[in-house]
């Protein structure tokens, strides 16, 4: 692995703490109310040192999704192959929520989803981009459970994903809104563990059939 320069570890510098500064600014002023050179000025550099890293204001968050959905990637071989569909994704909805809870914090999820609505949704938004490592995760788990029959084939992948992570967002927001009142690892369970009974076979006897062949 090739060292880096001085110039490289400084540039990366840079950019963890206009990274970590802008987040900070929007949970404080709020995202509309913070501009790419109050960031730049927080941070001691010119507007010009700011656009070397990243597009707009906009991109902060982009970019810590990108390292937040690496945990995701991450935490997959954790989870055993040989489980149900239903119980990957409960598993990996405790990882996640476990994460969130534990290592990034209510208030920075605060940060995050408060300033998204500001924003302008559409088919890009971060929160909603189906190619995200997030969503893929989800869905290849929900691919899993319609191939094996575990799950009703009266729905297609695609409803059955946006079902299972609209418990993941709904978890989130309540979690935003009541505050230490709720626990997002004891309700994404509580809360995903009745739509994926919803959506089972009658009988699981089609999937421990398969599993055994």
């Amino acid at each position: 692995m090739t060292e880096l320069t001085p110039r490289q570890l400084k540039a990366q510098e840079t950019k963890k703490n206009l990274l970590e500064k802008g987040l900070e600014l929007f949970h404080e002023r709020g995202f509309d109310n913070v501009t790419v050179e109050s960031i730049a000025k927080a941070c001691n550099v010119s507007k010009g040192a700011f656009y070397v890293h990243f597009t707009s204001k906009y991109d902060v968050f982009l970019e810590k999704f990108k390292d937040i959905d690496e945990f995701y990637l991450s935490f997959i071989p954790s989870i055993p192959a040989d489980l149900k569909a239903s119980e990957k994704i409960l598993l990996f909805y405790k990882g996640q929520m476990t994460y969130l809870r534990d290592i990034l914090g209510k208030d920075f999820i605060h940060t995050i989803y408060t300033s998204a609505l500001a924003l302008t949704i559409n088919d890009d938004h971060y929160l909603t981009d189906q190619n995200r490592q997030l969503y893929q995760i989800i869905r290849s788990y929900v691919e899993e459970g319609v191939e094996r029959r575990e799950f009703k084939r009266e729905l297609s992948v695609d409803e059955i994903s946006m079902l299972v992570t609209r418990c993941m967002r709904g978890t989130i927001y309540d979690w935003i809104i009541f505050r230490e009142r709720l626990d997002p690892v004891v309700e994404i369970h509580s809360m995903t563990s009745v739509v994926l009974d919803g959506l089972k076979c009658d009988s699981d006897s089609e999937f421990d059939s398969i599993k055994r062949v």
